[in-house]
């Protein structure tokens, strides 16, 4: 049974398009800052079950993989000290790889940006002269926000892994980079298939269940269809191996091996920090990212493909190396170590706020201890989603007990803090009225704290206070900066008078 490509209006917003749009359109970058999204967020209790349920089973799978390995931390050493290597000497690597791909017939491009990216993509699959494409998971299309540059050029493009299906069916986002479906549970996934599969494709069996098997059956049957007619295929990338001119996929389900077999063209996006020195270096990131990522041994599937062969697989590939923000991370000598980051998404699973907000409330595809520390600085601290984004963090510690390559979050956090207060700075007029209000504060405390008169006079106010208050709490009041803390706890009675009267009084007494 194939089914014909055509526009759907259907969920959609009423717009026509070829593939389903988020509930919400528009890029990440237009959603709500993290203090504003994470109420919202935390209003869903069946999504903060889902998430609760989720990653204690990943991180207790992670916990007993790791116990198995007494090299760990030898291992972890070692991948610190790979990925520093490659900082210090990103360029020799980089035209390494590219010399080496072309070597092996790759057409290898280069992308400043997202939009430079994407407009490659685009032309490639014009230059084939199709109309849809299908996908391997791939996080940095996601950050390029391809599907949707895509749909705009006449393009369908389809996820094939099984969870980023279940968010485009959906008409949703991931909230997680290994598991982008992570806040939905068999029930929902159920109705989506029912309710969407018979708009863009093969429809699922009326009478299927929430059994994992029969779920998985359908989204096979429903993408088999797309497989054997797609012509061109997308990835990303976990690693450019430099010496050989390799790129190597990792996934758990073996749609990407799909895409590396059916289709007649390949084209990989690739951030230009996935490169590694040599086919040696793999090993030490074979052992760690699966055992990071999913809490198990190895994965299923581990795809390593160095250019083209004749008969065999893609006729022609195209490599496309993208910046987007990562040369500025790479100039800032603490934040760069953010760019080791292989994406496993340890950081995640152990975060207590990010298990009670879930990934949406990021504003950015990088959700969770990473996105709060990469997005800054890939994009800058303008924008007031990324503004907030270094304080979506308690700095408890524990992501850097568990990434794999130690990255220290929580010193990145600080820093990037303090690179925000210096922007707000900047800001004469702050658009943000929750800026505007810490700024307030701070040069109101500025003032009470820098001279003795000052201090004195807060002290009388707040003595008069206590005396009209008469011993009551301090709850909730509508006031910025002030609502926030006050709306989820009490402060105590205000004394009537100070520490420094009580204490001159009892001293005379006595």
């Amino acid at each position: 049974m194939t089914t014909e490509l055509r526009r759907i209006t259907e969920g959609n917003n009423g717009v026509a398009r070829l593939t389903p749009a988020p509930d919400n359109p528009g890029t990440f970058l237009g959603m709500p800052k993290f203090s504003k999204a994470a109420k919202h967020e935390l209003s869903i209790g069946v999504q903060r079950k889902n998430m609760r349920n989720a990653t204690t089973t990943i991180r207790n799978k992670r916990a007993m993989r790791v116990s198995e390995s007494p090299d760990w931390e030898d291992l972890r050493g070692a991948a610190k000290e790979i990925k520093d290597r490659v900082g210090r000497h990103l360029d020799t690597y980089l035209l390494q790889a590219e010399e080496s791909l072309k070597a092996n017939g790759v057409h290898v491009h280069w992308a400043r940006n997202a939009q430079e990216a994407n407009e490659i993509v685009a032309q490639v699959a014009k230059s084939k002269g199709v109309d849809e494409v299908v996908k391997i998971k791939s996080i940095t299309t996601q950050e390029t926000d391809l599907n949707e540059y895509l749909e705009e050029q006449g393009i369908a493009a389809w996820e094939t892994d099984l969870a980023e299906l279940i968010v485009q069916l959906g008409h949703d986002r991931p909230s997680h980079i290994v598991v982008p479906a992570i806040h939905r549970n068999r029930s929902e996934v159920r109705e989506i298939f029912l309710q969407e599969m018979k708009n863009y494709g093969r429809p699922a069996p009326e009478d299927i269940s929430e059994n994992p098997p029969e779920l998985t059956n359908a989204a096979r049957l429903h993408l088999r269809e797309k497989f054997l007619r797609a012509k061109v295929a997308v990835s990303g990338g976990n690693f450019v191996l430099a010496d050989t001119g390799s790129l190597v996929i990792v996934e758990s389900e073996g749609n990407g091996r799909m895409c590396l077999t059916l289709p007649e063209t390949l084209v990989s996006v690739v951030g230009i920090e996935k490169v590694l020195p040599s086919y040696d270096d793999l090993e030490v990131f074979l052992k760690l990212l699966p055992r990071s990522g999913t809490g198990e041994r190895m994965n299923p599937y581990n795809s390593m493909w160095s250019g083209v062969t004749e008969g065999d697989g893609p006729q022609e590939q195209h490599v496309i190396f993208m910046d987007n923000g990562r040369t500025d991370a790479l100039a800032d000598e603490l934040g760069r170590e953010v760019l080791r980051c292989i994406r496993c998404a340890s950081c995640l699973n152990i975060c207590p706020v990010y298990e009670r907000t879930g990934g949406h409330a990021y504003g950015s595809v990088y959700p969770g201890p990473i996105g709060a520390a990469l997005n800054p600085q890939l994009r800058g601290v303008e924008d007031p989603v990324d503004r907030g984004l270094p304080y979506a963090c308690s700095l408890c510690g524990a992501c850097n007990e568990v990434c794999p390559v130690k990255i220290p979050f929580t010193d990145i956090l600080v820093h990037l803090r303090q690179r925000v207060v210096q922007s707000e700075k900047a800001d004469k007029i702050p658009a943000d009225y929750e800026v505007a209000g810490e700024m307030g504060l701070m040069k109101t405390s500025q003032w009470a704290l820098g001279d003795a008169k000052h201090f004195e006079m807060v002290q009388k106010g707040s003595q008069l206070a206590g005396k009209v208050m008469r011993g009551k709490k301090l709850g909730p009041i509508p006031v910025p900066v002030a609502e926030r803390w006050l709306k989820y706890r009490d402060v105590d009675e205000i004394p009537s008078q100070s520490f420094r009267n009580w204490w001159k009084k009892n001293r005379e007494e006595h």
